[in-house]
């Protein structure tokens, strides 16, 4: 598949609810989410034999990525009720139903997910809660996986994080992340920032 036939799969999915601020909650959109993942797959990091974790999944844009480029399997971590019946109707019209498994539940530290061979994920960067990306960077930990992480390309506080225990850590590549406005306390009606591509290796 094609990188330009991918993002336009992905942009016709139904978008994030994006209902709460608290949760930082923003859609990641076709062209990115498709520029990530042939990254991944030019990394050698995703095969026809995967089992790939989405956590934070929203409507589960990257994981259905993920499966649409090869992936065998993606379980899908969120805590929006509303997101997980969006990544359900996603998996259903994109008919790869019976590839995807999805958990309503809370990322915290010490939550339990199955050992994957990769995790996808685009955390809470910590703008409206500090360290609010803490608990996925934990379970990234936890799960002792390959991670393509979509971070603040400015975050400092990620190489030192994983380099402490020993993990390889790489920013990749950038890109604009486009940031509507879609809540109270938006004063532009379109905003963005930068995006950093990090890869994260265990040791």
């Amino acid at each position: 598949m094609r990188i330009r036939r991918l993002a336009m799969i992905l942009s016709n999915l139904e978008p994030h609810p994006c209902n709460d601020v608290d949760l930082e909650q923003y859609s990641t959109d076709g062209d990115l989410a498709s520029r990530l993942l042939f990254d991944i797959v030019s990394f050698g990091d995703i095969d026809d034999g995967t089992l790939v974790g989405d956590l934070g999944a929203g409507n589960g844009i990257l994981g259905i990525a993920a499966l649409k480029i090869g992936a065998k399997r993606a379980i899908f971590v969120e805590t929006d009720i509303e997101a997980c019946h969006t990544i359900e109707r996603n998996l259903i019209n994109s008919g790869i139903q019976d590839s995807g498994e999805i958990i309503n539940e809370h990322i915290v530290s010490g939550t339990n997910l199955t050992k994957v061979d990769l995790i996808i994920c685009n955390p809470p960067w910590g703008r409206q809660k500090e360290k609010a990306d803490r608990p996925f960077l934990n379970m990234i930990l936890q799960n002792a996986s390959v991670t393509h992480l979509l971070h603040s390309s400015k975050a400092t506080h990620i190489r030192p994080f994983f380099e402490s225990k020993g993990w390889i850590v790489e920013m990749y590549g950038e890109a604009e992340f486009a940031l509507p406005a879609q809540y109270s306390h938006h004063r532009r009606q379109r905003d963005k920032t930068k995006v950093g591509f990090w890869r994260l290796s265990p040791n």
